[in-house]
């Protein structure tokens, strides 16, 4: 594959354009050359010791430990494994008054968002609260984010449930518990997979979902799961489970005799007063408690209609009798038959990557607001065990949703206090007020999800994307277009491809560029970006910004030689090429394969008479040069240099001394 020059200079893949042409210009003289040196020699287990540490624990959490007595060593851990143990003892009223406004505001959004999300998932209604409950207890022992607020998430419901039901013929409505036992395993896998994946110190691994793929990911199930409402905002008894848009649309007109003007009307006003609240919020912000509080308002109002005026009498559907009480232990109902394991191992896959990245961020985005910082290991090992302790209590998958932190953050919560008062809530909810909800009519669940997921269409992010980076941007409309057209998890899989094959491209196709002086000084610079950069007489001077090993040095050695061999034969140079500068002060590592590949672009060189110098190679390279040298004399002193300058001024005065 050949690569042209992008608008820096650089090289992205297509075709190669001429190199700019020589300017004669004369570089600074530097008084003295400063000799290359190389880092001090370490061990084979020193540096294994040092690679290990910087991929695994780059923060270093440890170093507060050191020179601590053992007693107080103790103690860290416990603070350190148990964040609520730093903050508790010196817990006060004022902090407990805010937090107290701030959990009871999000518990009025908990209430509704569980019972609706719950139905997401095809699960009971009462699992919804059962997962707002317990969950925001462990993670308040373990999280170290102040403004999380703990929950079911619309888009992981949406996953768990599509994933089930597409991946064994059980229908949740025929064979309920069955469908619960696998909901419940899922969330286990899930949640051993994220609190293995903090515990390693893996965390790394979630990043493989960009920005641009998640972005485009959101908006395609937000539209999915607001067209899977249309079932409750028009009344159909009969609808696809199906998750692509095409069956979601055929089965909405192909049942038209089941729609329920009652119900679309209900629905429409309902979704209008959603819709209003959310926007006076979002216009006035000091007002964020009228869309905090108008989804529960839509429940009591709608549920009150229902039982006036007989609703389930007028084709208006509700959700039935709900028993009161706590959660119940459920490890007897994990299943792990041979039959589903696969299945719910995949899914649990799925959706803990999913959950976890969202948790992660919405953390990292508060705590930048407040100015605080929160360990993402820990947050990993929080939602983790949240997610084991959630599946054995009757829980399925939780994380920390971003429309209900964001209620949490602006109702002034202080700590993670007030997810222990929106659990207690939700306790007094399920013990006392459960037989209220028997009224409560689908269709304004439908709406209240609708509301909740349009949030995630973020039309301006994406807009911005297209103007930063187009290559992006496909990511991002792929991850779009696969989740509406093809499936949820098919359309994940297909940007995260998109996006690997872009990391791989950068890794195996780098970017090289020709280097030019700018005149009067000692700089030297990209031609392409730089106008002022001039190119050198008798110097070819390239740069590679990558490492180079085994994936990219059969295409360095291609494309440098091509280079060399268009600037010897061209017709109109000006003067004669006579050295070639390979600048590697943006080489960070080699392997052997790239020393090979330095040590056979010596061939082509010398035998079109120019000599091959290499400038400020970095300590990992120049070891590797060293040692390559202790075999063979590849590279002698006097072909390694500190800098560009240096090499002009030094090489110049010797080809001048040459001439006759």
């Amino acid at each position: 594959m050949e690569g042209t020059s992008d608008r820096y200079g650089g090289h992205n893949g297509s075709e190669i354009l001429p190199p700019k042409q020589a300017v004669v210009v004369k570089a600074p003289q530097p008084a003295v050359l400063h000799k290359v040196m190389a880092q001090p020699a370490q061990s084979s287990a020193s540096k294994m010791k040092g690679k290990v540490k910087e991929t695994f624990f780059p923060d270093d959490p440890f170093r507060s430990f050191k020179g601590q007595p053992l007693r107080k060593k103790w103690l860290m851990a416990v603070k350190y494994l148990f964040p609520i143990v730093e903050w508790l003892p010196g817990y006060s009223l004022s902090l407990f008054r805010s937090d107290l406004i701030a959990g009871l505001t999000i518990a009025s959004v908990a209430i509704p968002q569980g019972i609706s999300y719950a139905k997401l998932a095809d699960l009971p209604p009462i699992i919804g609260l059962f997962s707002s409950f317990v969950p925001p207890l462990v993670y308040t022992m373990l999280g170290s984010s102040r403004d999380l607020a703990v929950g079911p998430t619309s888009i992981t419901s949406l996953i768990m449930g599509a994933m089930l039901q597409k991946g064994v013929p059980v229908s949740p409505s025929e064979e309920p518990t069955l469908f619960l036992q696998l909901a419940l395993t899922s969330t286990l896998f899930a949640g051993l997979l994220q609190a293995s994946l903090g515990i390693l110190r893996l965390g790394f691994i979630i990043d493989f979902l960009s920005k641009a793929t998640l972005l485009g990911f959101m908006a395609g199930a937000a539209i999915i799961v607001s067209l899977q409402q249309l079932k409750e905002l028009l009344g159909i008894i009969h609808f696809t489970d199906k998750m692509d848009i095409v069956p979601v649309m055929a089965s909405v007109f192909q049942h038209t005799d089941e729609w329920s003007w009652q119900t679309m009307l209900m629905g429409a006003c309902f979704l209008v007063l959603l819709l209003s609240a959310r926007h006076v919020s979002m216009r006035w912000p000091e007002f964020f408690w009228i869309s905090a509080c108008a989804p529960l308002v839509s429940i009591i109002i709608s549920t009150v209609l229902i039982f006036l005026f007989k609703g389930e009498n007028h084709n208006i559907s509700i959700i039935g009798p709900l028993k009161c009480g706590l959660n119940h232990p459920s490890w007897d109902k994990l299943l792990f038959d041979p039959k589903y394991l696969g299945l719910t191992m995949k899914t649990g896959l799925v959706i803990g990557i999913i959950s976890l990245t969202e948790g992660v961020a919405v953390g990292r985005t508060f705590a930048s607001i407040k100015d605080y910082k929160v360990d993402g290991n820990k947050e990993m090992m929080a939602i983790g065990l949240m997610n084991i302790v959630g599946s054995c209590t009757s829980c399925y998958v939780t994380t920390g949703g971003f429309s209900r932190s964001a209620v949490n953050h602006n109702a002034g919560c202080k700590t993670a206090m007030s997810n222990v008062i929106m659990a207690l809530t939700v306790m007094v909810t399920l013990l006392f007020l459960m037989p209220l909800f028997v009224y409560t009519p689908n269709v304004v669940l439908g709406a209240i999800i609708i509301v909740a997921v349009i949030g995630l269409l973020d039309f301006s992010a994406a807009y911005h994307i297209w103007k930063m980076d187009k290559i992006d941007f496909l990511v991002c409309f792929c991850a779009f277009a696969g989740v509406i057209f093809l499936s949820v998890q098919q359309g994940l899989a297909i940007a995260v491809g998109i996006s690997v094959f872009r990391v791989l491209m950068q890794v195996t196709r780098p970017r090289m560029i020709i280097q030019g002086n700018i005149k009067g000084t000692d700089i030297y610079r990209n031609i392409h970006q730089y106008e002022e950069a001039q190119r050198v007489p008798g110097f070819l001077i390239l740069t590679v910004e990558a490492p180079i090993n085994f994936a990219n040095s059969n295409y360095l050695n291609e494309r440098t030689k091509r280079w060399i061999e268009d600037e010897s034969f061209s017709a109109n140079k000006q003067t004669e090429l006579r050295f070639v500068i390979f600048d590697l002060s943006a080489v960070p590592a080699i392997d052997t394969s790239g020393i090979a590949f330095l040590i056979d672009l010596k061939k082509p060189t010398e035998r079109l008479g120019l000599e091959l110098v290499l400038v400020n190679p970095t300590g990992e390279v120049m070891e590797k040069i060293q040692r390559a040298n202790d075999t063979h004399n590849h590279f002698r002193a006097d072909c390694l240099y500190l800098t560009i300058g240096e090499a002009i001024a030094s090489l110049s005065g010797e080809a001048s001394m040459a001439t006759p």
